[in-house]
C-alpha cells in the first residue's frame, strides 16, 4: 500500500512512521521551497484550527502554529524580539482583538 504525501513534515515524522511499518520518502528542502510549504502549512493548520472544537485540539494546532511562525523567524534571521517589537507596535497603532469588534460596514457621508 502507498500513500501520497507530498507536504512539509515534522522532523521526526519518518522515524515515527518506520516505527509502525512504513518506509518514508523524504527530500531536504532548499531555502525558496521550505518557506513556501511553511507558508502552505500554516494554512493547513489554521483550517484544522478552524475545524477543532476540543480544547486540547485548539491547544495542540496552535502549537503548530506557533512552531511554524518559530521556523520562519528563525530562516529569515528575524530575532523574535524584533517580532515581538513589531507585533506591539502594530498593536498599538491599530489595536489588538480584546474588545471583539466585528465590523458590519462603513457608510461615508457625501459633502
Amino acid at each position: 500500500m502507498e500513500v501520497l504525501y507530498n507536504k512539509l513534515i515534522r522532523d521526526r515524522i519518518p522515524e515515527i512512521t518506520e516505527s509502525d511499518g512504513w518506509i518514508s520518502e523524504t527530500k531536504v528542502l532548499n531555502s525558496k521551497d521550505f518557506l513556501l510549504e511553511l507558508k502552505k502549512k500554516i494554512l493547513e493548520e489554521a483550517k484544522e484550527l478552524n475545524e477543532g472544537k476540543a480544547k486540547e485540539n485548539l491547544i495542540e494546532e496552535l502549537a503548530d502554529i506557533q512552531e511554524i511562525i518559530d521556523t520562519i523567524l528563525s530562516e529569515k534571521k528575524i530575532k523574535i524580539s524584533e517580532f515581538k517589537k513589531a507585533q506591539a507596535e502594530k498593536r498599538k497603532k491599530r489595536g489588538g482583538f480584546k474588545k471583539r469588534l466585528f465590523l458590519i460596514k462603513t457608510v461615508k457621508e457625501e459633502k
